[in-house]
């Protein structure tokens, strides 16, 4: 019953976020007189910015290893990748990756890895 309550909430709020980044575009394109799309290249910088955010913000995280983790950003939705070598930094990574202003949502696809090599 408790599980079912949340999930409600949760869709409510997400319904809430949508609607209001909606409105937020429409008024500034209504604002600017102007409807065109922002350029390739403005994009691709801004992705780029907001990724190298992430990263900065994770490499700053108490205790969390940058070294394995790769970060993808498009349109404010941020996808992690790589490997970490402690379970409890997979968490931790999304954690601080939504924390970033910017970032609309994440993707957490770290892995946990083992560091060093094997030997046989």
């Amino acid at each position: 019953m408790k599980a079912t309550d949340i999930l409600k909430a949760l869709g409510v709020v997400v319904c809430i976020a949508v609607a209001s980044s909606a409105y937020a575009q429409s008024d500034a394109m209504a604002s600017s007189g102007t409807m065109a799309a922002p350029s390739a290249k403005a994009v691709k910088q801004a992705n780029r910015k907001l990724g190298l955010a992430v990263r900065k913000a994770l490499a700053k995280a108490q205790g969390f290893d940058v070294s394995n983790v790769f970060v993808r950003a498009r349109g404010g939705a941020v996808t992690l990748t790589g490997t970490v070598p402690d379970s409890s930094q997979i968490g931790q990574a999304e954690e601080v990756a939504k924390g970033v202003p910017g970032v609309t949502s994440v993707t957490n696809k770290i892995t946990l890895g083992v560091q060093g090599g094997g030997g046989g």
